[in-house]
């Protein structure tokens, strides 16, 4: 072929291509909108605002269950508009694993398959959660450890609360009460979290050092498997059963769920949920309409929204950099393979005399929803207006 004619073909080719390109990215510009939510179905949903530069990095967001209100309420939107606030143009894909460890597991392989570039999961297994994250780390994705620390395995970063401390502030708010009520050492029937649950256990140990140190009897113990009200109920019914209804001076329960159990335990066996005291967890609705009526004693009040900013600061900063990067300042935490950098929160002790100056004036919950209908009173008695 002369050379003439093989450059005007060469050229030809070139021009081709470059206008194939063009079309190419005519079409396919809008695909990946600021803020955007993909789900399971691969359904966008408005994540949030405005359009910077830049790409932005493909987030999962693996929840554990929503039998607890918090995920779906709290962690779920604070994560949202965390994100939404360091990075316009970052996508989630979220995803809830309904309280089904294998399901959850699934949900990491969707996740990878959609191209996610950071997960962050909140395990409903700690040790079965291995799996998700090595099966990321494989691929070259990390993993951020949200509110339950991963156990053997390449988590590169982990943001919860000190939940030794929380259970310590339970058992401590509890004993004080015992002896203000005259019964310093109980006895008392201890309903704890899921044992799958690496945070149910390290509450459960936090209130045993407090209980043991105060003399505190525990006459009755028990772990709650998937941290539901119902399995709580049970197991307070057959305490109640065993005990007496005056065999027993208060229930130390892990959250306001299973709090909730104990309590309709106790009114089923037709005793006074006010004259033995019930602890919780999470500052729910539920749980502080339980504390305004006087049927639930106290709550722990544990503020999402931080956590939920240092999770989104962790996974932008992965996703951009390789590294963590946080504004609070971080500790070594061994997983049993990993020191991992991890955040640990403070948490408080919410009792009715509190609510208005934690949970109202941080806004975590608002006077409208905790006020409403039969709560009316007893809100106006705490000084809360709706």
């Amino acid at each position: 072929m002369p050379q003439s004619a093989w450059m005007k073909r060469a050229l030809f080719a070139a021009f081709a291509l470059l206008v194939m390109a063009a079309v190419v990215a005519g079409c396919g510009g809008g695909s990946s909108s600021s803020g955007k939510e993909t789900t399971e179905a691969n359904e966008s949903a408005g994540g949030g605002g405005g359009t910077s530069g830049g790409e932005g990095v493909k987030i999962a967001l693996l929840l554990p269950e929503n039998e607890t209100p918090r995920y779906e309420t709290n962690d779920k939107p604070d994560f949202y508009k965390a994100v939404e606030a360091q990075c316009p143009n970052c996508e989630i894909s979220y995803f809830n694993a309904g309280g089904d460890a294998e399901k959850q597991a699934s949900q990491g392989e969707a996740a990878l398959t959609q191209g996610a570039e950071v997960m962050v999961v909140d395990p409903m297994d700690s040790k079965a959660a291995a799996v998700i994250v090595e099966k990321a780390h494989a691929q070259e994705v990390p993993t951020v450890s949200y509110d339950r620390l991963i156990e053997n395995s390449e988590v590169a970063g982990y943001v919860s609360f000190d939940n030794e401390r929380v259970g310590e502030q339970q058992a401590e708010t509890l004993s004080k009460k015992l002896k203000e009520i005259g019964k310093p050492k109980g006895p008392i029937i201890m309903i704890n979290g899921d044992p799958a649950d690496p945070n149910a256990a390290l509450f459960k140990e936090g209130a045993h050092n407090v209980f043991g140190k105060e003399g505190v009897e525990i006459a009755k113990e028990y772990d709650t498997p998937g941290w539901t009200a119902e399995n709580a109920q049970r197991e307070a019914q057959q305490a109640i059963t065993a005990l007496g209804n005056n065999g027993f001076a208060a229930i130390y329960a892990a959250n306001d769920e299973t709090g909730g159990g104990a309590i309709a335990a106790m009114k089923g066996a037709g005793i006074n949920p006010e004259e033995k005291p019930v602890t919780g967890q999470d500052a729910t609705v539920a749980g502080l309409q339980r504390i305004l009526k006087g049927e639930q004693f106290m709550t722990i009040y544990k503020p999402i929204e931080p956590e939920a900013q240092i999770a989104a600061e962790m996974a932008i900063s992965l996703g951009e950099t390789g590294e963590v990067e946080t504004k609070e300042e971080t500790e070594l935490i061994n997983n049993g393979k990993a020191e991992v950098p991890s955040v640990l929160l403070t948490s408080t002790p919410v009792l009715k005399d509190n609510i208005k100056s934690t949970v109202i004036a941080d806004k975590f919950v608002s006077p409208a929803e905790l006020c409403e209908g039969a709560f009316a009173a007893a809100c106006k008695e705490a000084g809360i207006s709706g």
